[in-house]
């Protein structure tokens, strides 16, 4: 379980790392970590990084892929986390 909590951590610390790049990149019109990379990452568990990252450094928030589909896979991982808490707990 540790370990699981450990690679939480680090993708999210990662994927919030890569929308602060991404946006750095963007402002000064250098090559850019592609769409598909950054909501990868999200879909492998860095969501919240993901959304810390749209939220702090106001990047990507006005793309409906990450305005709308970020959220939603962030809502969909702690549902998921929360069945996988609570359905051990009942065995």
């Amino acid at each position: 379980m540790k370990l699981f909590f450990l690679f939480l951590f680090i993708i999210n610390a990662a994927a919030f790392f890569l929308m602060l790049i991404d946006k750095h990149r963007a402002q000064k019109n250098l090559w850019r970590i592609p769409e598909r990379a950054l909501l990868s990452v999200a879909l492998l568990g860095g969501s919240f990084g993901v959304l810390l990252g749209m939220k702090l450094a106001r990047h990507k928030t006005k793309k409906p892929k990450f305005a709308l589909g970020v959220p939603i896979i962030f809502a969909l991982q702690l549902l998921l986390a929360g069945f996988l808490f609570f359905s051990q707990r009942m065995i």
